[in-house]
């Protein structure tokens, strides 16, 4: 598939952006179940007390229902997050929601956490107990609750008996209102509901929290967040989900109101990364995500101190592939530089 993929993309790309999305999908659950990668040498890392056998994700927003994680380990991933899950299920916003801006390498998405729900979902995370690989559950809230905070503290009791994390998102630019839960005040509430969730049905086998964060922050609003997450011991940072800006852009989309990802949110990404960096004094790992395609884009964003990346949009472009690819390039360019474990080259910028 991997192989082919070039071959195929100019009629996929021929199909309209969600219904491809949800074919592929359909491809993997229909694959022949792959094994979950091997510690490849030196990519080997340890994050907030998880064992992950290569530092190369797939971000939440592919696999929104927890169809196929399994099957994305199977491709080369060290870790999958599934979601953004939301208590009820809902059918997102209103048709066409997904866009490719081909010219950019880039996607803008309005979908508003559409999912079939956490009841859905859990069955299908319960039902691969006991299977390896590590499972992020990127948990959410429903765009209508009278009350968000709560739907974030059923969803980490829901949730946390399964996952390996949880990904807190609050930084979705598809659900009004969303973002205002990174305010300082509402952020401490939110992790403290959350947390308490957490300890109350898994005591000390809580799995960590991670957080999402946007990259469309002030520098008041990154220190806080840093703050917070030392304060909360959070198990990580992920830096970053798309940008309601909008750089230079050649695509006839580029006008699409949604979030951007792909290649033109790298930079900014990057930047952000930098910031929290500086703002934690890297005592909060990690995670970079945003306009990764390739083993440079995720080796400077491990140079500039992200103990793991996350990819989605660069796989509608290069192919399932991506995953190896990116491990076997980030091998070679750590014997490069000098390194003989990843964790050695973090934040070494």
């Amino acid at each position: 598939m991997s192989v082919l993929y070039p071959l195929i993309r100019p009629a996929l790309f021929r199909i309209d952006p969600e219904r491809a999305h949800g074919l592929s999908l359909k491809a993997l659950k229909l694959a022949k179940p792959s094994r979950t990668p091997k510690p490849l040498p030196g990519l080997a890392v340890r994050v907030a007390g998880i064992d992950f056998p290569n530092p190369v994700g797939m971000a939440a927003g592919y696999d929104k229902d927890a169809e196929a994680p399994d099957a994305l380990l199977g491709l080369g991933f060290g870790f999958t997050e599934v979601g953004s899950i939301t208590p009820l299920p809902q059918a997102g916003n209103p048709k066409p929601r997904l866009f490719r801006l081909v010219e950019d390498r880039a996607v803008i998405n309005r979908m508003g956490f559409n999912n079939g729900g956490a009841e859905a979902a859990l069955t299908r995370i319960k039902a691969r107990a006991g299977r390896p690989g590590v499972l992020g559950i990127n948990i959410g809230a429903n765009k209508d609750s009278p009350d968000r905070i709560a739907d974030y503290a059923k969803m980490a009791a829901l949730m946390a008996p399964h996952a390996s994390y949880l990904a807190v998102n609050i930084s979705s630019p598809n659900t009004p209102g969303l973002r205002a839960l990174q305010d300082e005040s509402a952020l401490t509430g939110l992790l403290d509901a959350v947390i308490e969730a957490r300890d109350t049905v898994c005591g000390e086998a809580a799995p960590p929290v991670f957080l999402k964060v946007a990259p469309d922050l002030e520098p008041a609003d990154i220190d806080a967040i840093a703050r917070i997450a030392i304060d909360k011991a959070l198990g990580a940072l992920i830096v970053s989900n798309t940008t309601i800006s909008r750089p230079p852009l050649a695509s006839p989309h580029a006008g699409e109101t949604g979030g951007l990802s792909g290649a033109p949110l790298r930079d900014l990404a990057q930047q952000r990364l930098r910031d929290f960096r500086k703002a934690t004094g890297g005592t909060v790992p990690l995670v970079g995500v945003g306009g990764i395609a390739n083993a440079d884009d995720a080796w400077a964003r491990i140079r500039a101190g992200a103990s793991l990346v996350q990819l989605y949009s660069a796989m509608v472009y290069e192919g399932p592939g991506i995953a190896r690819a990116i491990c076997k390039g980030l091998v070679d360019l750590m014997r490069r530089d000098g390194f003989t474990t990843l964790a050695e080259a973090v934040g070494t910028e």
